[in-house]
């Protein structure tokens, strides 16, 4: 019977919760709240008002509006920095906690190993081009976004994979598997 530790399943759900947070909070930035949509709701409001407000306010009272937004969307940005560095240290102290796919023989396994070295790969990616467009001089902004973005949109095809496989491994041999992150054990 597989154990997961408490320090395991806790890392699991914290950096889970914290890059729903982080693709949430961002997403909401980058298409239904950006500063166009945003600008145009407001400026539609105050025209329903028959108010006369200058593009200067209507600036500030958008960028006020996604300010705690986006504040949000660094403090779990912080808080994904610190998991990720816990869970590379807690991997090479216990070992690997998913397969390798230059060991195993098994196509399903190589797949998973895999998907989870390119969502490694992406947490980096996603972190350092975060931190450059938060701290960085401007150089590089746009290849930055891009590939920021690009993090961003691929956290969620491997949300979606991540769902799939729990489904596939609940209804095959390996039942069990959510309990087991939830619980520990079976």
């Amino acid at each position: 019977m597989k154990k997961f530790t408490l320090t395991h399943r806790l890392l699991h759900w914290t950096i889970g919760i914290s890059m729903i947070m982080l693709f949430l909070t961002g997403f909401l930035r980058i298409e239904w709240m950006n500063k166009k949509n945003l600008s145009s709701l407001i400026t539609n409001e105050v025209s329903k008002e028959g108010l006369n407000i200058s593009d200067t306010t209507l600036k500030t009272i958008g960028r006020n509006s996604l300010e705690p937004m986006w504040q949000w969307h660094e403090i779990f940005a912080y808080i994904i920095l610190a998991l990720f560095i816990i869970r590379i240290v807690y991997m090479t102290i216990k070992g690997v906690r998913f397969p390798n796919p230059f060991k195993v023989s098994s196509t399903q396994k190589k797949l998973q190993g895999f998907i989870y070295i390119v969502f490694y790969i992406l947490i980096l990616i996603s972190t350092v081009t975060g931190f450059y467009l938060m701290w960085g001089d401007g150089t590089y902004e746009k290849s930055m976004e891009t590939l920021h973005k690009t993090g961003i949109y691929s956290f969620s095809i491997f949300f979606f994979i991540h769902i799939l496989g729990i489904v596939f491994d609940e209804t095959t041999k390996k039942s069990g598997i959510v309990s087991k992150m939830i619980n520990g054990t079976d």
